[in-house]
């Protein structure tokens, strides 16, 4: 059987993957990455279009009766995560006042951003407009939005690009509730059966593994989706979305998922839905 594996061009992703890309991990299954920035991952999963693919989150919630979520491969802020930046230093309660750049509104990040809103400046929802991610800095740096909503790389590169820190919602998490804050979750759909279920988990599984294992091969090959990164700021940002939570979001990441959705819910930006995790 043929699966089609989605994941964003980065170099997080491509390290994630590097196992099943290069032959590392076998399977008796042919995988086909498709690569696709995770609004499009996100839209497609809504009609079940791929057999596995990387998606938000926040698109859980509209799909978990298509995808079973899988234990292996999140992507999970450690006090750090999607950040509003701006090219004038601002206040954070100005964020009220202005358009924000976001990269989808089925993104983690959106949501996340969402819920700042919420329990920061009580009901207020951002004013927004949505951007491909890998536009909204220079966006932002033209003048053609006041703050744009940053994923990826951009956490690294911003400062340097000469934007400004308007707020971090990683810390922001953290400090509110203790938790690492989920952004990116790998799902293979239930329509499958649970042996390719399995297998799909399999292989994703021992493909992390092979890439903590090789990192130096593993780096070399997601290098070429860095999008001009340097060696070493690439590999620190595979090192803050690929590590041992990856291979295992544990106890602590489910609860993280769990909570950011449930609050979702609670503040009417999401579907409930029940959170259930496959091995």
């Amino acid at each position: 059987m043929k699966i089609r594996l989605g994941h964003s061009p980065d170099s997080d992703d491509a390290f994630m993957f590097w196992g099943l890309a290069s032959g590392a991990v076998k399977s008796e299954h042919e995988f086909e990455h498709i690569l696709r920035d995770i609004q499009t991952l996100n839209d497609w999963a809504l009609q079940g279009r791929l057999e596995s693919t990387a998606i938000s989150v926040h698109a859980f919630a509209y799909v978990a009766g298509k995808y079973a979520l899988l234990r292996h491969g999140g992507s999970f802020g450690e006090g750090y995560g999607p950040m509003v930046v701006a090219a004038r230093p601002l206040e954070p309660a100005e964020l009220r006042e202005i358009v924000v750049a976001v990269p989808g509104k089925l993104t983690s990040a959106f949501l996340e951003l969402n819920l700042y809103f919420a329990e920061t400046f009580g009901e207020a929802r951002p004013e927004f407009e949505v951007v491909k991610f890998d536009e909204i800095m220079p966006a932002v740096l033209e003048g053609r939005y006041a703050a744009g909503l940053i994923i990826h790389e951009g956490q690294l590169t911003y400062k340097r690009e000469g934007l400004n820190l308007v707020v971090d919602l990683g810390v922001w998490w953290r400090d509110s509730t203790g938790l690492p804050l989920p952004l990116g979750v790998n799902v293979v759909r239930k329509d499958l059966g649970n042996e390719v279920v399995a297998d799909v988990s399999r292989c994703m599984r021992e493909s992390i593994l092979a890439g903590l294992a090789n990192r130096g091969a593993a780096l070399e090959y997601a290098l070429q989706f860095a999008r001009g990164m340097d060696t070493g700021t690439s590999d620190e940002f595979v090192g803050m979305y690929v590590n041992e939570r990856t291979l295992d979001m544990g106890s602590e990441g489910v609860a993280a998922i769990r909570l950011l959705l449930h609050n979702g819910a609670a503040y009417g930006l999401l579907p409930s839905v029940d959170v259930e995790v496959v091995d």
